[in-house]
C-alpha cells in the first residue's frame, strides 16, 4: 500500500474491497500481518471516523487521541474504545475521562469547534485533545463526501495545535478530491497555518481564528479554480478540429460528422 498521505480518500467499503482482492491472492494471514501497520497509519493520518457500539455519533481515530494497546478515546462521550484498523469497527467501549490542566478549555473548545463544523462542513467529525506533554491542545476536523456511484470522493482535513502559554496556533489544512470516471483526476492540496491568537484566548476566539484561516483558504481555492478553467484546462482543449479548419456552425446540420469534420473518406 502506498504511503498514507498519497492514497486517495476512500471509505471503509472501498478499503474492504481492496483488502478482499489482496487476500484472494496472498491469503488472510499474509494480509493481516503485512498490511496491519499500513492500515493503522492510514487511519490515523486520514482521521478515520467510526461509530461506537450503540451510538449515533462518529468519533475520530488519530495519533492525538491514541492510547496504549490499540485503543483510542473521545472527549465528548468520555469513553475509550478498541479499533480494528482493517474493518474500521470500534468495540470494547469503556469510560475514559481526560486528565489535563486545560480540561475546562478543552470542553469549551469542543463545543465551539462543533458549532463551527456543523455550520460549514456537513458530514464532519471533530475532536480536541491534550498533547502528550499537556502543553498544547490538538484541534482536529475531518469532513468526508463519498459518491462511488458517481465515481468521486472528497475529504477535508484540518489539524491545529494551540499552545495556551504562547497563544500560538499552528497546523495544516488538507483537501483531497478524486474523480475516477473514465480516467483519474485528483486535487491534492494543503495549506500551512501559523497564527497568533493570544495566551488568554477564549474558545470562541480560537475557533474564530480557525474559521478565518479556513475561509481564506477556500477563497484561494476558488480563485485557483477560475485560473485553471481559463488557463491550463482551456489549453488542453483542441482549438481546431483535425482538419485545421474552424467549424461553420450555421452549416452544422449539413456536416457528415465522421467524414467532413474528421477528414475521412466518403
Amino acid at each position: 500500500m502506498p504511503p498514507a498521505h498519497v492514497v486517495a480518500a476512500i471509505d471503509h467499503d472501498q478499503l474492504a474491497d481492496v483488502t478482499k482482492a489482496i487476500k484472494s491472492i496472498l491469503g488472510d494471514k499474509a494480509v493481516s500481518s503485512e498490511l496491519g501497520p499500513a492500515f493503522e497509519k492510514y487511519n490515523e493520518t486520514q482521521f478515520t471516523t467510526t461509530k461506537l457500539p450503540g451510538g449515533a455519533t462518529e468519533v475520530l481515530v488519530s495519533e492525538y487521541n491514541k492510547l496504549a494497546e490499540g485503543r483510542y478515546y473521545d472527549v465528548e462521550t468520555q469513553s475509550s474504545f478498541d479499533f480494528d484498523h482493517e474493518s474500521g469497527k470500534a468495540s470494547a467501549v469503556q469510560r475514559h475521562v481526560v486528565e489535563s490542566a486545560h480540561a475546562d478549555l478543552i470542553k469549551s473548545v469542543v463545543d465551539a469547534l462543533g458549532a463551527h463544523t456543523s455550520e460549514h462542513y456537513p458530514s464532519s467529525s471533530h475532536g480536541v485533545y491534550p498533547t502528550s506533554s499537556d502543553s498544547a491542545l490538538a484541534l482536529v476536523t475531518v469532513a468526508n463526501k463519498y459518491s462511488p456511484t458517481n465515481y468521486w470522493n472528497g475529504r477535508w482535513r484540518s489539524s491545529y495545535l494551540y499552545t495556551p502559554s504562547t497563544g500560538t496556533l499552528t497546523g495544516s489544512i488538507d483537501v483531497d478530491v478524486h474523480y475516477y470516471e473514465d480516467g483519474n483526476v485528483r486535487l491534492l492540496t494543503n495549506k500551512t497555518v501559523n497564527a497568533t491568537v493570544g495566551s488568554s484566548a477564549s474558545a470562541a476566539e480560537i475557533v474564530r481564528k480557525i474559521a478565518g484561516e479556513e475561509k481564506k483558504f477556500q477563497e484561494e481555492l476558488n480563485k485557483a479554480f477560475g485560473s485553471l478553467n481559463e488557463g491550463a484546462f482551456k489549453a488542453l482543449r483542441r482549438q481546431l478540429p483535425i482538419t485545421r479548419q474552424k467549424i461553420e456552425w450555421e452549416k452544422i446540420s449539413g456536416y457528415r460528422l465522421g467524414q467532413d469534420i474528421g477528414g475521412g473518406r466518403r
